[in-house]
């Protein structure tokens, strides 16, 4: 059976002009993407004040939290959905743009194996479109064996992973690397939940952390490989981390 095509619709529209679709994923601006199960978000909070957040900086514009729901909610009716995966994407003239496409799987991760790269992302505080770099950098991770690139300074200062949030276990707490970075809404979700703190991270400091993982709307999976240093799946704090996850309530669109 052939799967459906992702369903696209431009302000509550169903998109039927390609040309005008390209130029606008093509365009500057900003989104944030979330999993959807039976009508409802986790962290839905986070991702309608992250959208608000971006509107202002990069357009000068509020951007409604209770439009951009139904927006969502309208989108997964039409695409005869409950369970998704969305993407609200914002453009100048606060024009939205809402894509509905199969849902991610549910449960954890694979082990992911990284590789660093000198790469940062520019304003890496917003999810921002024309994201070439990351791109570039993880296709090329991907090449070389790797499942995604690790962002890093030109001195080894760890900041975050191509599309994903990385945390560091020391034994008693989480460690999220200071460096800047997009705090994603799996991040915050989990920081308020699992003992947490913000500190640098350099690459040399890697022998000194006993596990790994990654996080992001899609997954949050175990590291198991940075460059030549190798990490064990600590099945005890997965277990804890893939708990606190689940124990966020799903919030109705």
């Amino acid at each position: 059976m052939t799967a459906p095509s992702p369903h696209t619709e431009i302000d509550g529209v169903p998109a039927t002009d390609p040309e005008l679709l390209a130029a606008l994923l093509s365009g500057y601006g900003h989104f944030t993407a979330m999993q959807v199960r039976d009508g409802r978000v986790k962290g839905l909070a986070l991702h309608l004040d992250r959208l608000d957040r971006s509107t202002r900086e990069l357009f000068d514009r509020k951007l409604d939290g209770g439009r951009v729901r139904g927006l969502v909610a309208g989108a997964l009716a039409n695409a005869g959905r409950r369970d998704a995966s969305v993407r609200v994407y914002v453009y100048p003239g606060v024009r939205t743009v809402v894509t509905v496409a199969d849902p991610a799987p549910d449960g954890p991760g694979a082990p992911q194996r990284l590789t660093t790269v000198d790469y940062w992302r520019p304003a890496p505080h917003i999810k921002h479109l024309g994201g070439f770099g990351q791109r570039f950098h993880g296709e090329a991770a991907r090449r070389a064996g790797y499942d995604e690139a690790l962002l890093t300074s030109p001195y080894g200062e760890i900041s975050e992973g191509a599309v994903t949030n990385i945390a560091f276990w020391d034994g008693t707490s989480l460690v999220w690397p200071s460096a800047p970075c997009l705090h994603g809404v799996t991040m915050a979700l989990l920081e308020r939940r699992l003992e947490s703190v913000r500190r640098p991270v350099g690459v040399a400091d890697l022998t000194g952390y006993r596990a790994a993982f990654v996080s992001n709307s899609r997954t949050i999976a175990p590291v198991t490989v940075i460059d030549e240093v190798a990490f064990a799946v600590d099945g005890e704090l997965m277990g804890r981390v893939y708990s606190a996850y689940d124990s966020v309530e799903w919030d109705r669109l």
